[in-house]
Parts: C-alpha cells; structure tokens; sequence
C-alpha cells in the first residue's frame, strides 16, 4: 500500500515553516499545528509528523534522518540481494557436486 501524496514539497515546506515562524503566538505547538493544518487542509497528525521529521532532519530533535534512513533502505535492498544471490550459489554448488558424485559412480 503506498502512500498518498497529497502535498507537494513546497506546500509541507512552507507548512513546517509557518509553524515554526507562528509557534509562539499559540499556547502550545499543537494550537500551532492544529490551526495551521486547517488553514492548509490536512490534519494535524499530518503536520505534526512533518514538523518532527524537519526537526531531526535539522538536527534539533533526535532521530534518525531522512538521508540515514534512505541509506538503511538502500543497504537492506541490497542486504537482500545479496542474500538471495548467495543462495543460488549454494544450490547450484550442490547440484554441481551432486552432478560429479554421479559421473564418478558410473565409471
């Protein structure tokens, strides 16, 4: 299932933004969110996790980066070829010696 990309870069850039520039006009940065989210019509649960994403990726939250974790999935894809290419090597050697063992019995 993928997910949907309702807003473009530039429309969660400028959201983040907002909510960065207008935090301390509002009691809480969850007044925050939640009045700029309606502004720009997703829900604040969406915003919020934008809002956390541009702080790790600014270093000003802990976390793991948006790099980091594009690194990671790129490893893991090729963690799992990688594994799966040194599987069909150990099939073929088996056929292969199982092959051999053959021809030597039949001499």
């Amino acid at each position: 299932m993928r997910k949907s990309t309702k807003f473009s870069p530039e429309v969660r850039e400028r959201a983040v933004r907002m909510v960065q520039e207008h935090r301390g006009e509002y009691p809480s940065l969850w007044a925050a969110i939640e009045s700029i989210s309606a502004k720009i019509g997703c829900v604040p649960h969406t915003l919020n996790e934008w809002v956390k994403k541009s702080e790790i990726d600014s270093g000003a939250r802990e976390g793991v980066t948006s790099e980091e974790r594009e690194r990671i999935k790129a490893l893991e894809r090729e963690n799992k070829e990688l594994r799966r290419a040194n599987e069909i090597l150990k099939l073929a050697s088996a056929f292969f010696a199982q092959a051999e063992l053959d021809r030597k019995l039949k001499s």
